[in-house]
């Protein structure tokens, strides 16, 4: 395992510097930096499939049952997402703030977890379910963290216009309908995957005999903040709500989500040896 965390060290070095080269080009338009960035980031994406396939080999099968696989996963799909949105134009802004999700989270999971750490093996019977469960939900973290981007720049652009501060950051922005249309197009993504990765676990839970565990707290948790989404996209298509109303529930939401999260570690269904 020496050499994996030599890879994923240095991808998350690499990945760092390609935030700091977004970073100075979102501060002052600068091309070559933002090239930089983006091809440090494809490295970072090189590294971390690199990673993942060694993995896959070493264990002959997809590593995805402890956290530390989840939020691996989770900082890679943003990876990929990043460079997806890096050929986009006006995208500087959404790359930087989906790099700083996506570095959080790896770093995080450097910093905290290992990969030998709490796996599933009580779950043998149902783990193809789990499975289908913790790719969509890693799927629909994904797609809800570029709705809550999105709200978040919604929420900078609509303060600066409404104070009438123009500058050139201002400029490479989208739109507001542009941005609103974005968070929408995400959440809209997301809230089904969320659905339907409950509906999965729903069903290993009852596959395993484990009636007790849908009175969870996280199981209930997870429902509210589905609820919170499922409001979310009713109030969008009723058209009753401003733009700014609306991306504030996308970052609420995105908010409540990363706390529902953190209550793995009060879970009994999440806690990943099974108990």
């Amino acid at each position: 395992m020496h050499y994996l965390n030599g890879i994923y060290d240095a991808a998350l070095l690499l990945y760092a510097l390609s935030l700091l080269f977004y970073f100075s080009d979102c501060l002052k338009r600068n091309p070559d930096r933002k090239r930089l960035g983006t091809g440090l980031l494809v490295f970072v994406g090189l590294l971390q499939t690199a990673g993942l396939g060694i993995r896959f080999y070493e264990e002959r099968g997809l590593p995805i049952f402890t956290p530390y696989d989840f939020l691996f996963w989770f900082s890679f799909t943003i990876v990929l997402i990043s460079l997806v949105q890096s050929f986009m134009r006006r995208s500087e802004f959404t790359v930087l703030l989906l790099g700083v999700a996506g570095f959080s989270a790896f770093f995080l999971n450097r910093l905290w977890l290992t990969a030998e750490d709490h796996t599933l093996q009580s779950w043998k019977a149902v783990h193809g379910w789990l499975a289908m469960h913790i790719i969509l939900a890693n799927l629909s973290f994904a797609a809800l963290t570029l709705g809550a981007v999105f709200g978040i720049m919604y929420l900078f652009l609509h303060t600066r216009l409404k104070h009438k501060k123009w500058n050139d950051r201002v400029r490479r922005l989208p739109s507001l309908d542009v941005l609103d249309k974005y968070a929408y197009t995400s959440v809209l993504a997301g809230t089904p995957l969320l659905a339907v990765s409950l509906v999965v676990a729903g069903i290993s839970i009852v596959s395993e005999g484990r009636l007790p565990l849908l009175q969870d707290l996280k199981v209930l948790s997870t429902l509210i903040g589905l609820g919170i989404y499922i409001t979310y996209l009713i109030l969008k298509r009723s058209g009753r709500r401003s733009g700014i109303v609306m991306a504030r529930w996308a970052v609420s939401g995105y908010g409540f989500i990363i706390l529902n999260f953190l209550l793995n570690s009060w879970s009994d269904f999440h806690r990943w040896g099974g108990g």
